[in-house]
């Protein structure tokens, strides 16, 4: 395969990653439609949205070994697949029982396509541009997100609920197809008795991956930041509305704020290229997290609305610049190329526990204090237990290039 192709191949990937994302992005905008349709619950409009996250909680490290195991371009067709047909059934249930089991399904999906990507562009691309592709990939959930919120408050008023999942089936469908046509077999498996006998069976792997250091410390650090920003972007429609502001304004408020998050990403991968130690850009992503959530919720700033909102394009713009540097971390600190993809779901395994955690806990200082100027304390402690979780990392990534 050419390298031109190859690299178009990696983008196909990073595209997928895009669409999965989308799948996830698809419900908030459609909650009112929901409620009003399926007379759903407030509490059953929250179970919805943590479905997928319950997923990844759960089962992503053992999803990411089955990926490993089946081959990462048959994972990531399947995934496409099973969110394609789970999204085309969910647009025809009239029962809410039903709606939460195919949203669990698009969980399953939605991890088959995400975590073996990592791994798949690496075996794409050369060395060279790996660093620049994997932030690029990091963009993938805030890319699908933003999307997701511009698009939800247009379509759904005019084509229903029904529609928006019918669309997502579709584009899942077509993704899969371009997927299965550019890019290149997985390599032959090797039979699972030859793979124990050689120390790759499931287990060895697993045990690996979670016996190393390196996947521990990237998906710590990364639930410090996943969880503080879902966080405070989760609840910005919220604080906005309280603030009186609504509508279009309140939609591209949000969209904004996720969108920007793209940026750091991609700019992660180019300062890595650019020989910029991965330590360096996570402290810098942590450190502009601390400042903007402190500036966007400080009794301080209450009389200057533009500076808050300032500050939270600072806290998720600069922020990207983390999870762009840890998913090249994960594929860097996996203990080898058979464990990419489970690494990766251990990194989205505690990476969804602190977006499980992280909002209920900053809703309970917030409930205490009767306000919302206490979350700083919340962000900026999960930003200096990562700046210490990163000066690890870097000292693990120090040692493996001085080598043995």
């Amino acid at each position: 395969m050419s390298q031109v192709s190859a690299h178009r191949a990696a983008w196909l990937v990073v595209l997928a990653g895009g669409v999965a994302a989308l799948q996830v992005g698809k419900l908030p905008p459609a909650l009112p439609a929901l409620q009003a349709e399926l007379g759903l619950t407030l509490v059953q409009s929250g179970f919805l949205l943590s479905m997928v996250q319950l997923a990844g909680m759960s089962l992503a490290v053992f999803m990411g070994l089955w990926a490993d195991g089946m081959g990462l371009k048959r994972s990531m067709v399947r995934g496409l697949c099973l969110l394609a047909l789970a999204s085309g059934l969910g647009g025809f249930v009239t029962s809410t029982a039903a709606l939460l089991a195919l949203r669990a399904i698009e969980g399953l999906g939605f991890l088959l396509v995400a975590l073996p990507a990592p791994a798949l562009i690496r075996r794409l691309v050369p060395p060279a541009r790996l660093s620049g592709m994997l932030g690029v990939w990091g963009a993938y959930m805030p890319t699908g997100t933003a999307l997701a919120l511009l698009a939800g408050p247009l379509f759904i008023p005019v084509w229903g609920w029904g529609a928006w999942w019918w669309l997502f089936a579709a584009v899942s469908l077509a993704m899969a197809a371009a997927l299965l046509r550019a890019v290149p077999a997985d390599p032959v498996a090797v039979h699972p008795r030859q793979a124990h006998g050689m120390g790759l069976g499931p287990w060895f792997r697993l045990r690996s991956t979670l016996g190393a250091r390196g996947p521990w410390l990237v998906a710590l650090t990364f639930g410090m930041y996943s969880g503080q920003w879902l966080a405070v972007v989760g609840f910005l429609p919220s604080i906005y509305a309280a603030a009186g502001v609504s509508g279009a304004m309140l939609g591209g408020l949000t969209a904004l704020a996720a969108a920007v998050n793209i940026l750091g990403n991609m700019a992660s991968g180019r300062l890595l290229q650019r020989g910029w130690a991965p330590r360096s850009t996570l402290w810098l992503g942590f450190g502009a997290m601390a400042l903007g959530s402190t500036v966007a919720f400080a009794p301080f700033t209450e009389s200057l609305p533009w500076l808050r909102f300032a500050g939270v394009l600072l806290f998720s713009g600069m922020g990207g610049l983390v999870p762009g540097t840890l998913f090249g971390l994960a594929v860097r600190l996996a203990p080898g190329e058979q464990q990419v993809a489970t690494t990766v779901g251990w990194v989205q395994q505690l990476s969804a526990l602190g977006q499980f955690v992280g909002p209920p806990v900053v809703a309970a200082v917030a409930a205490r204090a009767g306000g919302w100027q206490l979350t700083p304390l919340v962000t900026v402690l999960c930003c200096v237990v990562g700046a210490g979780l990163a000066w690890m990392v870097g000292r693990l990534v120090s040692q493996a290039q001085s080598g043995p």
